[in-house]
């Protein structure tokens, strides 16, 4: 692939991917999407002869960019595991603000929207939350000293992302942040408890060990 082509290509799919999290995948024409990105619609079915092929482009995409538009700036910001998770539940809420609730969560809303009737692209989703969820779930293996030792890093994670993805529901609902405050909010009053349910801390405890690293 050329220089140009590679770019037309990246064009395509960028505008597939800011279409299809503000009006969903349905309702997203070949052509708006070509028109979005200035290109000519025989251009988007030689790199693309089907939509769900884009689809699938802007899934791969969603994964790449999960660190660079998503985590990175938290995470370099700030130092406490902890503070990382809820800073980027700030982040999702944020970007309700400013879309006045039009746009929640991009992976969230195609799960609802695919998952049954584009079973091909179910995979693609789910490595997006697996992605999401590992960035999370090492936050808890790094504060795993201040947790107690029952505490376990991927079912907190897991906790983490329904609670988001509930949240931003229901904040998109009612238009207004209550539900999304109150369920934030009882999460953090969750983790802080079991970090003062950590009785048995110590500093020379070591973090908890990742499954994959379990023999």
């Amino acid at each position: 692939m050329t220089p140009l082509q590679s770019n037309t290509r990246d064009k395509i799919v960028d505008a597939a991917m800011e279409l299809f999290a503000y009006n969903g995948y349905g309702p997203t024409g070949l052509s708006e999407i070509a028109r979005k990105a200035k290109v000519q619609q025989g251009s988007l079915y030689h790199f693309f002869p089907t939509k769900e092929e884009l689809l699938a482009a802007v899934l791969e995409r969603r994964k790449v960019l999960l660190w660079p538009e998503v985590l990175q700036e938290i995470w370099d910001r700030f130092d406490d595991p902890i503070e990382r998770v809820f800073k980027l539940l700030d982040q999702y809420r944020m970007m309700l603000q400013v879309t006045e609730f039009s746009h929640g969560c991009p992976i969230g809303n195609l799960a609802i929207e695919l998952t049954e009737s584009h079973p091909n692209s179910r995979r693609l989703i789910a490595e997006n939350f697996d992605n999401w969820l590992k960035a999370v779930e090492q936050c808890f293996h790094e504060a795993s000293r201040r947790l107690p030792d029952t505490a376990d890093p991927r079912r907190m994670a897991i906790f983490v992302l329904t609670t988001m993805e509930g949240a931003v529901m229901l904040a998109r609902t009612y238009r207004d942040f209550r539900a999304y405050d109150a369920a934030i909010s009882s999460l953090r009053e969750y983790i802080e408890g079991l970090i003062e349910a950590g009785t048995s801390w110590d500093s020379r405890k070591k973090p908890a060990s990742r499954r994959g690293d379990r023999g």
